[in-house]
């Protein structure tokens, strides 16, 4: 989220723009995203949530061409679509009126029947499957070689990043309700402007401007499987979603499997923080993956992952908007499981913000 903001930022001639990161690129919730970006294929059809993935399924577009004409670096994506399975058919009614409103917003949206999908995509195989809902715009992209080419490009636009610094103090003037400067283990840096978008870090940069905002991480694991040959045909390998559990094709018969859903017990925060993945969890998720694809069976299981989103609580996600009590402080976190897909309608969303109110 930050690179995102940081590189459309860069845009700008106006501002001289600082990263701060206690961590290096692409880590936390980045690090162990799928990058499925579900847009179309959402049910979401009006108000804030369809704005903001309509603006950043437009705004991907261009941005990735424009990141790998600008850095060299290949950002790999997949422009084959999503496939969700449906096995529910009361759920029909609803993807038939969906289809309807996606065709009056300019969007195709396929209703295959089980015949459709199995011959498209061969490697299927529930008899339960009551349609094939398949969205030929919504895309996946690899999050931390888009993460590191934003980084690239807002460097090459004069953006300073400051990786490993921790924020140890936020500097504040009550009676003009600002920040002023922020402290990091390493230097201090005079703001006239500060965008909070840490991720989970932004609970704890928020208390220190004694604005809290409650974030709770959700954990979510994944994995990689190596197939001897790719599923299917493999000139057709679109994203496929079956009960919530995505099959993300990578080429050369490697797939990415993900993710669970674990909420934190109700412990200490520094337990919760803490948390570690559930092995069953990972298990039901490879046995619902293989009830839809069978060949998974026999697939090759390579790297195992994990990372903590972070949920707004008593809010709805994500979190885009100033902090109350500052003139000069805008939060853009909070994401839980859209981050990726929301990330260029966030950024955009400061720069308009930033433009507005500054000199």
């Amino acid at each position: 989220m930050g690179a995102v903001i940081a590189y459309e930022l860069s845009l700008e001639a106006k501002f001289d723009i600082t990263v701060i990161d206690q961590n290096s690129p692409a880590q936390g919730s980045t690090g162990a995203a799928l990058g499925v970006l579900m847009a179309v294929i959402s049910h979401k059809v009006k108000g804030r949530n369809w704005r903001l993935r309509a603006q950043s399924l437009a705004r991907y577009q261009t941005l990735i061409p424009e990141l790998e004409a600008k850095t060299g670096q290949s950002i790999p994506h997949n422009t084959q679509g999503i496939l969700s399975l449906c096995f529910d058919a009361e759920a029909l009614p609803r993807w038939r009126s969906l289809q309807t409103i996606r065709q009056d917003q300019g969007h195709a949206l396929e209703i295959w029947s089980p015949q459709q999908a199995i011959h498209r995509c061969p490697h299927l195989h529930n008899p339960g499957l009551v349609a094939g809902i398949y969205s030929p715009q919504d895309l996946q992209i690899n999050p931390t070689a888009l993460t590191q080419a934003l980084v690239a490009a807002a460097a090459a636009n004069g953006v300073k990043f400051c990786f490993h610094q921790p924020v140890t103090q936020l500097e504040t003037s009550a009676a003009e309700g600002r920040c002023t400067r922020v402290h990091t283990t390493a230097q201090t840096v005079a703001a006239d402007a500060v965008v909070v978008s840490a991720g989970l870090g932004s609970a704890a940069l928020s208390q220190a401007l004694n604005r809290p905002l409650a974030l709770g991480p959700v954990l979510g694991q994944g994995l990689k499987l190596h197939c001897d040959r790719p599923l299917g045909h493999p000139d057709f390998q679109p994203v496929i979603n079956g009960n919530d559990i995505h099959l993300v094709p990578l080429g050369q018969g490697d797939y990415w499997l993900g993710a669970t859903v674990e909420f934190p017990p109700n412990t200490a925060e520094a337990e919760v923080l803490a948390m570690q993945p559930e092995a069953d969890r990972l298990q039901a998720l490879i046995d619902g993956a293989i009830a839809y694809c069978p060949a998974l069976a026999v697939a090759t299981i390579g790297d195992r992952w994990f990372g903590l989103r972070p949920r707004p609580q008593g809010q709805a996600a994500p979190v885009i908007q100033p902090m109350a009590g500052y003139n000069n402080v805008w939060l853009a976190t909070g994401h839980y499981r859209n981050g990726v897909l929301l990330a260029p309608a966030t950024a955009l969303a400061v720069r308009d913000w930033l433009v507005g109110n500054t000199g």
